[in-house]
């Protein structure tokens, strides 16, 4: 029988982290752009802003946008094209109640002042709503047309880590090989609406599950077979329980291509499947059974009127899986 591993509470951070992640429960969200675009790599983001709006009204719990600086066309998917600080920061202004998530900002390709503010200025002007997931990067190209090396990505990424942590205190004191010093002589502003902008790591972006488990707010991994995600998530639970009193989410994509037959069997795609609702409702019962906390739906190569298909995840599949608003 598969089953939950842990039963550790998860720390208060913000509205959005407290909303999306909460023990023994899964929420769903979607990722943006909210369309179809499987012949091409650029998405035309129209109708955008009406469909984010859309899946709030509707009660999907969060919205996931990406950091995809350079469209590569050997990744094939160059996101939702706009900037995801400025994208967000739109957003904020255009929604009340869903998180804002970002799967994920590549930290080597960013300096660290300019994610803490960015991140702390969308999470005060949300009012809490920021879930920041953070990544070392995979596109190779993107790091020679930034002067980067791309093989101290994970060194990078740590060191990234720290100094994001180190500028939410005030005036902080910090020193990095790559990224320069704070003295203590200077505040970066504004400070989250909480204690801290919640980062959760995306794959292992070159860190070992021990640092993993030790620093991160919580995890982002790709869809596994199910006994293989339990174990993944029990290792990892695991090391958290022996050093913190305090347990950490778990939140895996899905691309979906709903199917109008309800009972139709699942046939898989890469990182999820065709499938009709009801054996997606099965599955996610079988998720959340094993632990994960939150699983982000992405349709973009959904074939079916994309505001039907929506609306008739909300109307099958939300209602199996509730989570409470939380200050």
């Amino acid at each position: 029988m598969l089953q939950e591993t842990s039963n550790l509470e998860f720390q208060s951070i913000n509205r959005g982290y407290n909303s999306v992640f909460q023990p023994n429960r899964l929420s769903i969200g979607v990722v943006v752009p909210i369309e179809n675009y499987a012949h091409g790599p650029v998405p035309t983001m129209q109708h955008h802003l009406q469909r984010v709006k859309l899946i709030e009204q509707l009660g999907f719990k969060a919205l996931w946008i990406r950091d995809v600086p350079l469209n590569v066309p050997a990744f094939g998917d160059a996101g939702q094209t706009y900037d995801p600080f400025t994208y967000l920061g739109y957003l904020a202004g255009q929604t009340s109640d869903i998180a804002l998530g970002v799967a994920s900002i590549a930290l080597p390709l960013h300096h660290p002042v300019h994610v803490a503010k960015s991140a702390a200025t969308i999470d005060q002007l949300s009012s809490g709503r920021l879930i920041l997931g953070i990544a070392s990067g995979d596109r190779y190209e993107e790091y020679p047309a930034m002067g980067i090396d791309y093989e101290k990505r994970g060194e990078l990424f740590r060191e990234a880590f720290n100094y994001i942590r180190q500028a939410q205190e005030s005036f902080p004191v910090y020193e990095s090989n790559h990224y320069g010093h704070l003295t203590g002589n200077t505040d970066i502003l504004p400070k989250p609406k909480g204690h801290q902008i919640p980062m959760l790591v995306t794959g292992h972006s070159r860190q070992s599950i021990e640092w993993n488990a030790q620093n991160a707010d919580g995890w982002m991994y790709y869809p596994r077979n199910l006994y293989q995600q339990q174990e993944t998530i029990a290792q990892w639970r695991g090391l958290i329980a022996e050093n913190q009193a305090q347990g950490k989410p778990f939140m895996q994509p899905l691309y979906v291509v709903l199917q109008k037959d309800d009972d139709f069997q699942p046939q898989p795609i890469q990182l999820g499947f065709k499938v009709g609702v009801n054996y997606l409702i099965e599955y996610l019962h079988q998720v959340r059974s094993i632990g994960v906390n939150h699983v982000a739906i992405n349709l973009r190569f959904n074939t079916l009127d994309m505001d039907y298909t929506l609306e008739y995840l909300a109307e099958k599949v939300l209602p199996h899986f509730h989570t409470t608003n939380q200050a």
